[in-house]
């Protein structure tokens, strides 16, 4: 599909996209037929770019850069740099919620993998990213799980339930959202540079 070089320059980006979008919280703004009452407003969707970082990848670059870029990524935070939201360091997969980023890697590939099985369209673009979501959030809540058992904390004092609420349930609505607006960068990006 891709040159060896160009999957490396994907990866690239997609280490540097998701290192960044990690800091950078996401943002919805107002319905047009607001605008003129109070003006163009903003709010938070309650997550950050990471996760939109990780399917855009996997949507630009295939399933091989946007899993290479996320191994990447845990390596570097696991290893050398705090790259992660709590820092990181090899104690990191201690934390409950490790699991999350541990499937960025299956995320990004499954996400890579169905974006170029056909044309690009709005609405395969749009399945590969929610496919690619929901292969983290099933990998996030089976390592909560995991971690319950083997009381791996990390500091953290939730109950079960309550961790699987906090960072899937509530987390969705908003990760949704950036899976819309990915789904869009990436279809115009897409024929823009005419694959």
């Amino acid at each position: 599909m891709f040159a060896a070089s160009n999957q490396l320059l994907w990866s690239m980006i997609g280490l540097l996209l998701t290192m960044g979008g990690t800091f950078l919280e996401a943002y919805g703004v107002t319905l047009p037929w607001n605008w003129s009452d109070q003006g163009f407003q903003t709010y938070s969707l309650g997550v950050t770019c990471q996760v939109g970082a990780v399917l855009l990848v996997g949507c630009l670059g295939g399933k091989n850069a946007g899993a290479l870029s996320q191994i990447a990524y845990l390596v570097m935070g696991l290893t050398l740099l705090p790259v992660f939201a709590d820092g990181g360091g090899i104690g990191y997969v201690r934390f409950s919620h490790f699991g999350y980023l541990l499937g960025f890697i299956p995320g990004a590939w499954i996400c890579g993998l169905l974006a170029f099985k056909a044309r690009p369209k709005l609405e395969t673009l749009a399945f590969s990213c929610v496919s690619g979501l929901l292969t983290i959030h099933i990998c996030g809540v089976t390592y909560l799980i995991i971690s319950y058992i083997f009381q791996w904390t990390g500091g953290e004092n939730l109950p079960l339930m309550q961790a699987i609420l906090r960072y899937s349930w509530f987390a969705l609505p908003g990760q949704l959202a950036v899976v819309c607006a990915v789904t869009v960068i990436a279809y115009l990006l897409r024929h823009l540079m005419f694959y």
